[in-house]
């Protein structure tokens, strides 16, 4: 008598739980050790989709290596491998070995387990600040090394890491025209607008200071032809830019407005109501219709 009687307290403790919350999407996403068999498609927004047919940046290539392998997100676009691989070839133009390229995105893209609220569409790519000495480090070294800052502790200034060199590497990044934008920290930004003749200043439109990038930059690349459910950016570069370089007054926000706000946030009222969905609480749901499918395929 004593199994039944466990098993029918058992069941009714189950009765008595709560309907079983639908699954998150990043752990949905975050499960698949591999892409979908489907044409390679980027679907959605940057920080809301997912990607179908991604493919592997390799390892390691003649003028790149891909870090933090454990994480399983050297994946992407076919665009952005063909990308990343270009830059890296391009990086020995400016005195650099190659790239040490950071996460890219998940096998078939969608909310990260961690760690970035982007990177969902397989266009993301994040590019260490550290110029390479050599391409043959090892998976546990590719585990323990780190990037480096280019700015300052109190985050308004640039500092002795950074060199012409990686400006030279972030002009040759901005100029492809697969690149939508380029986040870096403010401190960059304002220094390559003070630093960049006059004559040689479009490119710079593409650079946008964000916080949080000053040991990589961010590059976002453009929608791909073709790619019907892949949502542009809204507002465009140009939009932000009004057709300029970036480098109008509002930049020194960031450090002055932006930064003050950090060490001493202003008391606000609490929002009413649930809070604003993210990367992190996304269900399937929240997501584009296709990535269903994605996830379906095998």
């Amino acid at each position: 008598m004593f199994l039944p009687k466990v098993a029918a307290l058992a069941l009714a403790a189950l009765i008595a739980l709560p309907a079983q919350a639908e699954p998150l999407a990043r752990h949905l996403f975050g499960a698949h050790a591999v892409p979908s068999r489907q044409q390679s498609a980027a679907i959605g927004t940057y920080a809301r989709g997912c990607a179908a047919g991604l493919v592997a940046l390799p390892e390691t290539g003649p003028t790149w290596q891909a870090m933090r392998l454990s994480r399983n997100r050297n994946w992407g676009h076919p665009m952005m491998i063909d990308f990343l691989r270009d830059l890296s070839a391009q990086a020995t133009r400016v005195g650099w070995k190659g790239l040490y390229i950071g996460d890219i995105s998940q096998p078939r893209g969608g909310p990260m387990t961690g760690g970035h609220a982007s990177h969902q569409i397989g266009l993301d790519a994040d590019i260490w600040m550290l110029p390479p000495t050599r391409l043959n480090l090892s998976r546990a070294e590719r585990e323990k090394i780190s990037s480096i800052s280019v700015r300052t502790e109190d985050q308004t200034r640039i500092n002795g890491n950074w060199t012409e060199s990686h400006k030279a590497l972030l002009r040759l990044a901005a100029l492809d025209p697969r690149v939508d934008r380029i986040f870096v920290a403010a401190a960059v930004k304002i220094d390559m607008c003070n630093s960049t003749p006059r004559n040689d200043r479009a490119w710079l439109q593409k650079i946008r200071p964000i916080q949080g990038h000053n040991t990589h930059f961010h590059v976002r690349l453009k929608c791909p032809a073709g790619d019907g459910f892949c949502e542009t950016q809204r507002p465009t570069v140009a939009e932000l830019s009004n057709g300029g370089d970036g480098c109008d007054a509002t930049l020194n926000w960031w450090v002055t407005t932006y930064l003050e706000e950090l060490r001493n946030p202003p008391r606000r009222e609490k929002p009413k109501g649930p809070p604003p969905k993210t990367a992190k609480t996304y269900t399937l749901a929240d997501l584009p219709g296709q990535c269903r499918n994605v996830l379906a395929s095998r």
